[in-house]
């Protein structure tokens, strides 16, 4: 066979998975936005036969063959070929080792348990997601095993979301994040509280909406290419980077809430959105991790969206879509309402300060879980046991506590870590930009158009091009949580005149 032919097939191939794909996100993005809530079984059923098709056209002989011909000849290559054939080959390698019925059946499981866990959220009911989440372990443990049998189980998962990252290295780096933020907190409650009552008036959705969508203005997303949903559980699905679809969720009783799931699922979107069009319909297009993913949504979340500059330069906006809740509040009160630190329970509205400890706690439970040393009927009191020790909180009831995330319905264990992570990488890209430009200058402007031009040429555009560690490496340098640190510790310190 000529090369040509096999980039063609190769090319075909990929546009295959690619559909497969669609099909996948559509089903998904239907069953958590508009369909009734008693329709998972038939999509269940849909999704199964999709996943099946996906296994086998990767794992076919055929398949097997064209990308074991290319690996031969990739000397002869260009980078984009050469780096699709390996990742290709890595999936396939991975797929070929997982039961096609067990495979199936999977993902048959996780959207039935994405439908239990909604029900039982709103239930407060952890009983009847139980049985799906020690179901979801189970398989997640043999999977890890086909993954990469040379690794420990929770290895192996971690590195389906950050490549190269380990168990040894977290628990380093999630030890020197508590031990410099821990100190930092408790200084904090010795002093007033800031008052954020304001942040809690009533706050009609329409208006909410209408804010959303001039958020997304600002940050310069393209409302033709990205749409804004409404779910329990904000997320960020794409389908190229001409399609991206992100969702929020509107609490009548707390504006901070969805401005800020709007900012961190908009900095997921730039990034899908910003991916190099070359890499369209091929396994390289999508961010190269969720470390670095997150990266992306909480720099736009945190380190711009709760700086003073953006806040101070939106602020005029903010009092115009509410008045009678914010016209006798200044900016700068507001500034100090959406940073206060508060340890508290639900780690999507956490401060920025206490964040971590709420991925600390579900790192902690994953590593039971996946090691074998902790049942799911037994989380529910290590989550509360985790928060009292970490966050000095009382957890009430399950839907404030194990239910809140989606992710464990869901089949995503080694996901968290992913958020922390990304944190320090953001802390990093932002030093190594202020070196390039006054970023604050800008935003203080109202102009996020420099921030995102740096990401793009940096991170965005790579897709999966580059490892994990070389996009960290490019945009970061050496990841060193300190630097993350010396951050919170700056702003917290100026912000409490500690």
């Amino acid at each position: 066979m000529e090369q040509t032919e096999r980039l063609a097939r190769l090319d075909a191939l990929q546009k295959k998975l690619y559909a497969y794909a669609c099909a996948e996100n559509s089903l998904y993005l239907d069953a958590v936005t508009v369909a009734p809530k008693n329709t998972a079984e038939g999509r269940g059923v849909a999704l199964g036969i999709l996943a099946g098709e996906h296994q086998k056209l990767l794992t076919d002989p055929e398949t097997k063959r064209l990308l074991d011909e290319l690996a031969a000849a990739s000397g002869s290559l260009d980078a984009l070929h050469k780096r699709e054939v390996e990742l290709l080959r890595r999936e396939s390698g991975k797929l070929a080792r997982i039961p096609a019925d067990e495979y199936m059946a999977y993902t048959e499981l996780t959207n039935r348990a994405s439908d239990v866990w909604h029900k039982a959220k709103e239930n407060d009911d952890f009983a009847s997601f139980c049985p799906v989440l020690q179901e979801l372990v189970d398989y997640n443990r043999k999977f890890a095993g086909y993954y990469d049998a040379a690794k420990a189980p929770y290895d192996a998962l971690l590195n389906e979301y950050e490549r190269g990252v380990d168990t040894r290295q977290l628990d380093a780096f999630f030890e020197t994040l508590r031990d410099g933020i821990v100190p930092l907190v408790r200084a904090i409650s010795e002093k007033p509280p800031v008052d954020d009552r304001f942040l809690h008036l009533e706050y009609p959705v329409e208006r909410q909406k209408a804010f959303a969508d001039y958020i997304m203005e600002v940050m310069g997303i393209d409302r033709g290419h990205c749409g804004l949903g409404e779910t329990e559980h904000p997320f960020t699905l794409e389908f190229n980077n001409k399609d991206v679809r992100i969702t929020t969720h509107y609490d009548l009783h707390n504006v901070a809430s969805s401005m800020y799931s709007v900012l961190h699922e908009g900095g997921h979107a730039l990034y899908e959105l910003g991916i190099r069009d070359d890499l369209q319909y091929t396994c390289l297009a999508g961010g190269v991790s969720m470390g670095v993913h997150e990266s992306q949504s909480r720099f736009y979340e945190n380190l711009i969206g709760r700086s003073r500059a953006f806040l101070e330069a939106i602020y005029p906006r903010v009092q115009a879509f509410f008045p009678e809740q914010l016209g006798g509040v200044s900016a700068e009160q507001f500034y100090r309402a959406v940073n206060k630190v508060e340890p508290s329970l639900i780690r999507t509205e956490s401060d920025e300060l206490t964040y971590c400890l709420h991925i600390m706690v579900r790192y902690e439970i994953e590593k039971q879980l996946i090691g074998g040393t902790l049942r799911a009927e037994e989380v529910p009191a290590e989550w509360a046991r985790l928060y009292r020790e970490y966050l000095g909180v009382e957890v009430p009831n399950d839907r404030e506590g194990c239910l809140q995330d989606s992710h464990w319905s869901g089949g995503s264990f080694g996901y968290f870590p992913s958020y922390a992570l990304g944190n320090a990488y953001g802390a990093q890209m932002l030093r190594r930009m202020e070196q390039a430009f006054d970023v604050f200058g800008q935003v203080a402007k109202g102009d996020l158009s420099g921030v995102t031009g740096w990401l793009r040429e940096h991170v965005h555009q790579y897709g999966q091009l580059l490892e994990p560690a070389d996009v960290v490496r490019n945009a970061c340098g050496t990841l060193d949580p300190q630097v993350y640190l010396d951050y919170l510790t700056r702003k917290y310190t100026e912000l409490y005149a500690l």
